[in-house]
């Protein structure tokens, strides 16, 4: 909203044509992925809509146009295979480098973004609680929980290279993280991403039967459900036979 105002400081909403919320929408979304092009449609939308009961009457929505519906429709959802939790246990016992390790269990039993994980710094810990500072969310910060044997690692990892203050942990890039976390599952034959390990946080807490109210404020840290429930990987035959077998077998 603040970046629509910024594009139309003097503007009569009113005024504003299909044209020229094409032409915001266009010089916002960049190279953005069909869904969040969507969203931030919707937002734009409901904004006008929103005026329209409660202020104006009159106002004609620029935003409600077969152009525009048709341009920012939800792109298809991508029903993500996320390893079993044997695998990446397997992939973590594999990876013998004391940083990799730390990292990929990061994100695998805390749910961390790869780019969270690597702006981590030495205050940023305390025990089994991690600030995220600056998150994705837009947020001051947020809180990240870990398993206390992870909490313990992390603490004698942090004391071996004598990391303080506003050090960061793992001062590699980017790149280098992705390709580290693609080597570790080359180690067992998978194709893994630094994203497959935050979703698999998030699916095998969900079996666990963890509520998704706390899969997605704790572990993922999302603002709404809906966005949780894509992260949530398919259920495969295996694991469909198993739950069923400990319901009735």
């Amino acid at each position: 909203m603040a970046k629509f105002r910024d594009y139309f400081p003097d503007h009569d909403l009113a005024s504003i044509s299909p044209e020229e919320v094409l032409s915001f929408l266009t010089s916002l979304n960049g190279e953005c992925k069909q869904l969040t092009k969507h969203t931030r449609y919707a937002y734009l939308k409901a904004l006008f809509n929103f005026i329209r009961t409660n202020l104006d009457a009159q106002l004609q929505n620029p935003c409600d146009t077969p152009m525009l519906k048709k341009l920012f429709r939800p792109g298809k959802l991508t029903q993500w295979q996320i390893p079993e939790k044997e695998t990446i246990d397997e992939i973590i016992f594999r990876t013998t480098k004391a940083r990799n390790r730390l990292m990929l269990e990061l994100m695998a039993r805390g749910g961390m973004r790869v780019g969270e994980v690597l702006k981590l710094t030495a205050m940023d810990v305390d025990d089994q609680k991690l600030t995220i500072k600056n998150p994705k969310s837009g947020k001051n910060a947020e809180v990240v929980f870990i398993p206390k044997k992870l909490a313990d690692r992390l603490k004698d990892y942090l004391k071996a290279r004598g990391a303080e203050g506003n050090q960061r942990i793992f001062p590699i890039t980017y790149t280098a993280a992705r390709v580290m976390v693609k080597k570790a599952g080359a180690l067992v034959g998978v194709h893994l991403r630094p994203h497959d390990l935050r979703r698999h946080a998030a699916t095998y807490a969900s079996r666990s039967g963890v509520p998704v109210e706390i899969v997605s404020k704790v572990i993922l840290r999302h603002a709404n459900l809906s966005t949780t429930q894509r992260y949530l990987g398919k259920v495969s035959d295996v694991e469909a036979v198993r739950w069923i077998e400990n319901l009735y077998g």
